[in-house]
């Protein structure tokens, strides 16, 4: 504890004995985390709206008007039997009349003789990207059915997107996790280095590296903690002011990570990249 406690009041005297660099070190870990935290967001969100427009992909079973209960339980149980498909719903032809009128209504106009609708099927994959492969596999037809759509376009295409939104979020967090972690890396090197005569005469009197190290380290602690913390503020302020005025895609199942687990992994990252930043960078300077 006593060691702790002077390593500790090592670490606040040398902030406050360079305060330029101190402030310096913490608004770039700052301007990081919050970048990272506004990412992490976005990119949660975005994986959000991927995974909701990937759930409206349904593969469409329509049966012939005389299809028996027979032929229509048994291609149900089939289906259900399929571990790539989450659910089966049945459409009655009423329902299918009203749909087609809903969509269509010049049909409402039209006095039919009799419902020319029969029964159908919505198969619900448990993944877009089986949409088509749940489809293929009631080919040849089962019999009773009249048709097997899954809107082979729209789903290509959509699929296609989604794969994109994917592939763009995941890359800018890498890069932004780079990018953030050089920078936090070079700013704390530079503050390191302006004190370096300071470790050569510690090390030149006799005390052990990690004497030395230990305060540098305990400085980044607090360093990475403040920027983390003010980022965490600044997002908040965002999510509070900005947010609200945004017209975003609405969902229930459409939404971000919640800002509570954001702020934790923005408050983490930042303490160890102060840590191992300062612990890191001064390596080269215990050489003396």
């Amino acid at each position: 504890m006593g060691r702790f406690k002077l390593l500790l009041a090592e670490a606040v005297r040398s902030l406050g004995a360079n305060v330029s660099t101190t402030v310096a070190a913490t608004m770039t870990v700052l301007i990081g985390m919050f970048l990272l935290g506004f990412l992490i967001g976005l990119a949660t969100w975005g994986f959000s709206v991927s995974k909701h427009y990937k759930r409206e992909l349904v593969v469409k079973v329509f049966f012939n008007k005389d299809a028996t209960n027979k032929e229509m339980n048994a291609l149900r149980a089939r289906l259900l039997n399929d571990p790539r498909v989450t659910s089966v719903g049945v459409v009655n032809p009423q329902d299918a009349l009203k749909d087609v009128e809903k969509h269509y209504p010049v049909y409402k106009t039209v006095t039919l003789p009799s419902n020319p609708l029969g029964y159908a099927f919505t198969v619900q994959p448990k993944r877009g990207e089986d949409t088509e492969a749940i489809a293929k596999s009631l080919t040849p037809k089962p019999a009773g059915v009249s048709d097997v759509n899954y809107g082979k376009k729209t789903a290509h295409r959509l699929l296609a997107v989604a794969k994109w939104i994917d592939i763009f979020f995941i890359f800018a967090v890498v890069i932004l996790l780079v990018s953030s972690t050089v920078l936090i890396a070079n700013t704390i090197r530079l503050a390191i280095f302006a004190r370096r005569r300071e470790i050569e005469v510690m090390k030149l009197v006799g005390a052990t590296n990690w004497f030395v190290r230990g305060p540098f380290m305990v400085e980044g602690l607090m360093t990475g903690i403040a920027g983390a913390l003010g980022a965490i503020i600044l997002l908040l302020l965002g999510k509070l002011i900005v947010l609200q005025h945004i017209n975003l895609i609405k969902g229930s199942d459409i939404h971000a990570w919640p800002f509570e687990l954001t702020a934790l992994i923005i408050l983490g990252v930042g303490l160890l990249v102060g840590a191992a930043g300062s612990g890191l960078t001064i390596r080269r300077f215990l050489q003396v």
